[in-house]
C-alpha cells in the first residue's frame, strides 16, 4: 500500500507511534532491570559486609521486578516471543495459520483488556495506601498492571490488523 494515500499515511503513522512506544518500553525495561540488579547487589553487600540492609532496597527491587515482568509481557506480545503451544498451528497451511495467528492475537488483546479492567479496579481498591518502607503511593506499583494491559491490547491489535509476520520486527524500515 502506498504511503501517499490516506490509508498508507495512517498505517505509517500507526507504525511510527508503535515503534516509539516499543522503544520507550524497551528503554524502561532496561533501566528497571539495571536498577533492580543494583538494589539487590546493594542489599547483599550491606547484609553480608555491614550486617544491616537498607529498608528501601527491597521495595525498589520489587517495584522494578514488577515492571520488568509486566512490561516484558507486553513486549513479548509485540515481538511474538510469548509462550504458546504450536501443536495445533504447525499442521495448518499458510493462509489458515495466518488467520489462526490473528485470532490468537485478538484473544491476547482480550486478556490485555481484562488486565486493564481488573488492574484499574485494584488500583481504586488500594488507593491511598503507601508502601511500608519508603512510603511511595502504592498506586505506582498497582498501576503497572493496567499500563501493561493497555500495551498488550495495543500490540495485539496491531499484530492482528497488520499481521504477525512484520509485527515483531523492530528495524527502521519494518512495520511495528
Amino acid at each position: 500500500m502506498e504511503t501517499g494515500s490516506p490509508n498508507g499515511f495512517a498505517i505509517e503513522s500507526i507504525r511510527r507511534v508503535v515503534r516509539a512506544v516499543v522503544w520507550l518500553l524497551q528503554a524502561s525495561l532496561i533501566a528497571a532491570a539495571a536498577v533492580m540488579l543494583a538494589c539487590i547487589a546493594i542489599q547483599v553487600v550491606m547484609r553480608y559486609v555491614f550486617g544491616k540492609t537498607p529498608s528501601w532496597s527491597e521495595e525498589v527491587a520489587i517495584l522494578m521486578f514488577a515492571w520488568t515482568t509486566l512490561g516484558g509481557l507486553a513486549l513479548g506480545i509485540h515481538e511474538g516471543f510469548h509462550v504458546r503451544l504450536t501443536v495445533a498451528l504447525d499442521p495448518l497451511p499458510g493462509a489458515a495459520r495466518a488467520w489462526a495467528e490473528r485470532g490468537i492475537d485478538l484473544i491476547a488483546a482480550v486478556f490485555g483488556a481484562c488486565l486493564v479492567w481488573s488492574g484499574l479496579g485494584f488500583v481504586e481498591f488500594t488507593r491511598g495506601s503507601v508502601s511500608a518502607a519508603i512510603a511511595y503511593p502504592i498506586e505506582v506499583l498497582h498501576g503497572m498492571a493496567p499500563i501493561a494491559g493497555a500495551l498488550v491490547c495495543l500490540f495485539a491489535i496491531v499484530r492482528a490488523a497488520m499481521g504477525p509476520a512484520g509485527a515483531g520486527q523492530t528495524g527502521a524500515s519494518s512495520p511495528p
